[in-house]
């Protein structure tokens, strides 16, 4: 049998009964012959907790100590883990994100990963021993400062060492049964898919499922590594993302895929932008030089009287008041009116491969919404998704109309969501 990687979120280890729970089935995995890497998450809440403590002793913290507190969560995890496989008489070794080998680089709190170099871990595997690897964290390539890898870090450590130890899957448990038509805890009669592509997959991450973030979907994506997405509460079979369908699974994709919602972005619109050419790359490029990431942008049609036009745009709230200082400052170059700030919208996207091949979908999105009562502020699509922003309190009943529209309820039995966080 093959290397197989396992990563386990926080809910699923988030007590001594959960962390003997996924004990017994990393050495149920071991039973059967597979070698085992496991990356494991903090336990339970314990990096909010860790984030608010932080947010007690200083308002700023250096994104450096921020770091280095944040990677205890995990490392607590980890050393239980081992302890509990040990008590199962089975040899275990823990690892931190730097001694696995995790290079990254520089930027403190959100690094991404430049190269994994397993060799600690490989050892480990060849001496018989399962790994168990602290996730969200590495090692900057030039300062050898502990970093972190920001939100969904640990499903990205994950597929990280699966791709640089050739694993067979990268089996990524969390506490629904897999991936669902739509978020379960919003829409009850959601479908369990049991096949989704990488395509499909990386739209509906990026456009709010939280069962899997972005940059976990492409990392498998580009190095062609399977994710199996399951629970830890039940032995049900999860949901298979890869290139090609797995096995039975072997069936013509779905038109739609499934809904998706966020409500984590906030708008900003700048008001009165010379209508010229340059003015929106001095708007962006401010953005932009803040390290600031753009998802949804609509211009509108410059007033004939004025010249003048409007300019919207989606991004996280968190990086809100950073958007507003960077483009305050650039206010004299770029020489626009006023800016107008709104943390109170939902983005609703519709996913499906087959929908760039299927006349009537758009036309059917829209009737959901309007039928639902919910108004559209922006538009966006790519061939295989349409994104709206709405109020955000229309959101749940925007997702329900369109879920309900496209006939992806089910009909047996409701979703389960066995822990609290879909993570």
């Amino acid at each position: 049998m093959g290397l197989v990687v396992q990563k386990y979120g926080g809910s699923s280890v988030a007590d001594a009964e959960g962390i003997k729970r996924v004990a017994k089935r990393i050495v149920d995995a071991k039973k059967n012959g597979h070698q085992v890497v496991v990356v494991v998450s903090a336990m339970g809440d314990t990096t909010d907790e860790l984030i608010d403590l932080a947010g007690q002793v200083s308002p700023i913290p250096s994104g450096r100590e921020f770091d280095m507190l944040l990677t205890a969560g995990e490392r607590i995890s980890m050393a239980l883990l081992a302890m509990a496989i040990k008590n199962l008489g089975h040899e275990a070794q823990s690892f931190t994100g730097s001694q696995a080998g995790v290079i990254t680089d520089s930027v403190h709190n959100k690094a991404r990963i430049i190269d994994v170099t397993p060799g600690r871990i490989r050892t480990a595997l060849d001496e018989g021993n399962i790994a168990i690897v602290a996730g969200f964290q590495g090692v900057s390539q030039d300062k050898k400062d502990i970093t972190t890898l920001g939100r969904g870090g640990s499903d990205t450590t994950a597929v990280a060492l699966a791709a640089a130890l050739d694993a067979e899957v990268c089996e990524i448990y969390t506490d629904v049964d897999g991936v669902f038509t739509a978020d379960p805890r919003v829409v009850k009669k959601a479908k369990k898919i049991d096949w989704i592509s990488f395509e499909d997959m990386l739209e509906l991450a990026a456009s709010g499922s939280k069962v899997l973030l972005h940059r976990c979907v492409e990392y498998a994506r580009r190095y062609n590594i399977p994710i199996h997405v399951r629970s830890s509460f039940s032995g049900l079979q999860g949901t298979w993302v890869s290139n090609e369908p797995q096995g039975a699974q072997k069936v013509e994709q779905a038109i739609i895929s499934g809904v998706a919602h966020d409500t984590s972005e906030a708008k900003i619109t700048v008001v009165g932008v010379p209508d010229k050419p340059g003015e929106a790359a001095a708007i962006f490029r401010a953005v932009a030089d803040a390290e600031i990431n753009i998802d949804m942008i609509v211009q509108n049609v410059s007033a004939a009287s004025t010249g003048l036009t409007d300019i919207s745009f989606t991004l996280p709230k968190a990086e809100g008041r950073k958007a507003i200082d960077a483009l305050e400052k650039a206010k004299g170059t770029i020489g626009f009116d006023s800016l107008r700030y709104d943390d109170q919208i939902g983005k609703i996207s519709l996913v499906g491969a087959g929908m760039k091949t299927n006349p009537g979908v758009t036309a059917d999105f829209f009737r959901a919404l309007s039928d639902a009562g919910v108004n559209i502020e922006l538009i966006s699509t790519s061939e295989i998704r349409i994104s709206v922003v709405t109020r955000a309190d229309d959101v749940n009943e925007a997702v329900r109309a369109v879920h309900t529209a496209f006939g992806l309820d089910s009909d047996s039995d409701e979703a389960v969501v066995y822990g609290g966080t879909g993570r």
